[in-house]
């Protein structure tokens, strides 16, 4: 039987920088086939140019067997292939059942809308993958996980033969994530080929079927998941061992920074806070998806203010109504959401960098532009970010470089305590060790990091200390060094296990 999809020698070259060096790839019939590479491996460009985003500069594709010349996205389509991106590319301001319906129906000017028709469809595809969504319902109004099932429902509706996701459980709960593993292995089952990329290494031994890795865009290598281990796929794609990915600590805590007693928000279901942040201290925070996690960052940056309890600062209460008040009192808050609310893609990287202290930067009607420069330059190379230079656009950064960039934003403060949301969500291997080291050597200079990580291993690899929320409170302290049973059974309301 011919593979589905089979790339030869594919490259592809923007300007002076060589994207893609060769590349072959096939894709069998039932398969899940893994897509692996650190950020600016080729990744996203291997996948343009199979959906005819991109046209290779040389190389063969064919799909069926068939040698396909000058594919376009209506062409990729035609033929059967879907991609589900990591952002979901839907109407906001139409129902799900009109979004799915713009993918799958053929317009005409004679024929009416058959609505009904429409939202039953929409219903069995949602049904189909388990999505408890209603068709009516209004995109905008879902949220970033349900807009995913969406996309999947769409791929699903038009029969795709190959089905590409890219990071699709990147925001995903847990429950979300069981959903779409039976999903991709319904598609599996019925001779759909899938292309599966996620920087999650345990995803891919748990689905795939063989995995190819990419770095600098070439393929080093395509193995039987059975036949190769996590540390051989590491070095893989970093080129290197990566055997200490987590730092360890330099130095002890040192004085209480942050105290919160009591501290509760009713707008975001945030109560009964206790919780002390020391100088030089990394503490993590674990806890499942809608545990209230991101909702006590918000609280303790203003964004959604206590009403409730008390905050200390180096002991003085004080009042946290805003933004401006938290980074005014040295809070600084890395949100979750780095393309919504980290790093505005289309402004250069010394615009991101300087956007919290505009006001010191910029003091008078003239703007200083060598200082933000020397500012920018600074953390360029302080934080080892990947760029051509402070002017360069923030969308043309990898992941863990705009992460980099979004953290110097904070970082330019001068805050004394740093409220790290998913640090590395979506960030791969070799830039995750990076980050590590610069989330270590801030705490050994003194700051007090509060880490919110939905990665176990994480949590546990880097927290001096470990605390857990459910159900808008904090319900469990651990030490450094913490079983992970114990964290887990506290993050599902269970009972820890008695020291013997």
């Amino acid at each position: 039987m011919a593979p589905l999809l089979q790339l030869k020698q594919v490259t592809k070259t923007f300007g002076a920088v060589r994207a893609l060096r060769g590349v072959s790839f096939t894709l069998q019939p039932g398969e899940v086939h893994a897509l692996l590479g650190e950020n600016g491996a080729g990744k996203s460009t291997l996948i343009k140019v199979i959906t005819g985003a991109h046209a290779p500069d040389d190389g063969e594709i064919q799909i069926g067997g068939e040698t396909i010349a000058h594919l376009t996205p209506a062409k990729a389509r035609a033929l059967g292939i879907a991609c589900i991106y990591q952002q979901p590319a839907l109407f906001p301001d139409l129902s799900v059942a009109e979004n799915i319906a713009l993918r799958l129906e053929k317009t005409s000017p004679v024929h009416g809308v058959h609505w009904e028709e429409r939202r039953a469809r929409a219903k069995e595809l949602l049904h189909r993958i388990g999505a408890e969504i209603e068709p009516a319902a209004e995109v905008r109004m879902l949220s970033m996980p349900e807009q995913q099932l969406v996309e999947i429902a769409c791929a699903l509706g038009a029969g795709a033969r190959i089905v590409i996701m890219d990071e699709p459980t990147a925001s995903l709960t847990q429950k979300e994530q069981h959903l779409l593993f039976a999903v991709v292995r319904d598609l599996r089952a019925h001779g759909v080929g899938v292309i599966y990329i996620s920087h999650r290494l345990e995803e891919i031994f748990a689905l795939a079927d063989r995995v190819t890795v990419l770095r600098d865009g070439e393929s080093v290598g395509t193995n039987p998941v059975d036949e190769i281990n996590e540390a051989a796929l590491i070095k893989m794609m970093v080129g290197r061992e990566v055997t200490a990915i987590y730092p360890p600590a330099e130095s002890a805590p040192g004085q209480g920074v942050l105290t919160l007693k009591s501290v509760g928000c009713t707008a975001s279901g945030v109560h009964g806070i206790d919780l002390e942040l020391h100088a030089g201290e990394i503490v993590g925070m674990a806890g499942l998806v809608g545990a209230g996690r991101t909702e006590l960052a918000q609280v303790l940056f203003g964004l959604t203010p206590a009403d409730a309890g008390e905050i200390q600062l180096s002991g003085k209460g004080v009042q946290i109504d805003d933004p401006r008040t938290a980074v005014a009192h040295g809070i600084a808050y890395v949100p979750e959401d780095r393309r919504r609310h980290g790093v505005i893609l289309e402004m250069p990287i010394a615009a991101n960098v300087t956007m919290a202290i505009h006001q010191q930067i910029f003091p008078g009607t003239w703007l200083r532009s060598t200082a933000e420069r020397k500012l920018t330059l600074d953390f360029i190379r302080d934080l080892g970010v990947k760029a051509a230079g402070p002017q360069a656009l923030g969308g043309s950064l990898s992941g863990g470089n705009q992460q980099k960039i979004a953290l110097a934003r904070w970082l330019a403060t001068k805050p004394r305590v740093l409220i790290l949301d998913e640090p590395t969500q979506g960030v791969d291997v070799g830039a995750k060790s990076e980050i590590y080291k610069i989330i270590r050597r801030l705490a050994a200079e003194g700051l007090a990091v509060l880490m919110i990580s939905s990665d176990l291993p994480e949590v546990l690899g880097m927290s001096d200390r470990i605390v857990v929320m459910r159900g808008g409170t904090i319900v469990g302290e651990f030490p450094r060094g913490a079983d992970a049973h114990d964290v887990m059974a506290a993050a599902l309301g269970q009972k820890q296990k008695e020291a013997a």
